[in-house]
């Protein structure tokens, strides 16, 4: 079964893995159902948490759960989200990369998936039953490097492989509120503009965010978590067509805008 949509999803507060009151949760919750009904043959998850020097895949059997977040509710440590590995799918990344001209791709046979992965795999995918593999990003690159990326990976969706990138629209963790507060206008100004700017297929001007789009620097005072949606964005292919699938928002300017990009027939 082919697989003809990518997505790129903003996880937001690793908080979400236990507050209901996380709006974004519920599309989570509500994926299978109302976002994507098809059962993939496995997922490749890009997360703006694995962040490396050079491309790294994991390739293990067994995922294990990463803890990557600190002074957070003890609750939150004893979540397990063990889904199996995909140690065929990591090789066949590599081997994609290396033939589109990436030099070094390494092979991690230790690491399982962090909280950019597993918390909102938690509740799309509650059984873990669904084979996993993590493909890291190198925030010392652009954002047309990682569309290359995401434009190498893009025999996968024939293989049945579901693409993911996950990070967030907006993150600027020195500059967060309560949730309940407004959200301050940069935010809503750097939002408005990605959503513009996918919709209407731009995407030469989202590889090139931090000079064309207002507040780059503030959204993303570094680039990790939105270089996901980048990978995304070129594994959906040429003239792919872009969906705001989800939209939210958590601790005044956390943005959970989520995007569906479907290929082009």
């Amino acid at each position: 079964m082919a697989v003809k949509q990518t997505f790129y999803l903003s996880h937001g507060s690793p908080m979400m893995s236990i507050d209901e009151s996380i709006q974004a949760r519920h599309f989570f919750q509500s994926w299978r159902h109302e976002t994507y009904k098809d059962r993939p043959k496995a997922i490749l998850m890009v997360s703006g948490h694995w962040d490396t020097r050079e491309p790294a895949v994991n390739v293990v059997d067994r995922n294990n759960t990463i803890y990557d977040f600190y002074n957070f509710p003890d609750a939150m440590y004893k979540l397990k989200y063990p889904a199996p590995g995909a140690p065929e799918l990591g090789k066949r990344v590599k081997e994609l990369l290396l033939a589109s001209g990436f030099k070094h791709v390494h092979e991690d046979k230790k690491r399982g998936l962090d909280h950019g992965a597993w918390v909102p795999l938690m509740f799309m995918y509650p059984g873990a039953d669904i084979p996993i593999c993590q493909l890291s990003i190198q925030s010392g690159q652009d954002g047309t490097y990682h569309y290359n990326m995401g434009r190498a990976l893009a025999p996968l969706k024939e293989e049945g492989i579901l693409i993911i990138g996950s990070g967030a629209t907006t993150h600027n963790l020195r500059d967060i509120y309560p949730n309940g507060a407004p959200t301050p206008p940069w935010a809503l100004q750097f939002d408005a503009w990605l959503k513009d700017a996918l919709l209407q297929g731009r995407y030469e001007d989202v590889n090139h965010f931090y000079a064309r789009a207002p507040q780059a620097k503030k959204a993303h005072p570094h680039p990790d978590h939105f270089y996901p949606l980048h990978v995304a964005m070129g594994a959906a292919g040429e003239n792919a067509k872009a969906k705001l699938v989800h939209h939210s928002w958590s601790n005044g300017s956390l943005s959970y805008a989520s995007y569906q990009f479907t290929a082009a027939e």
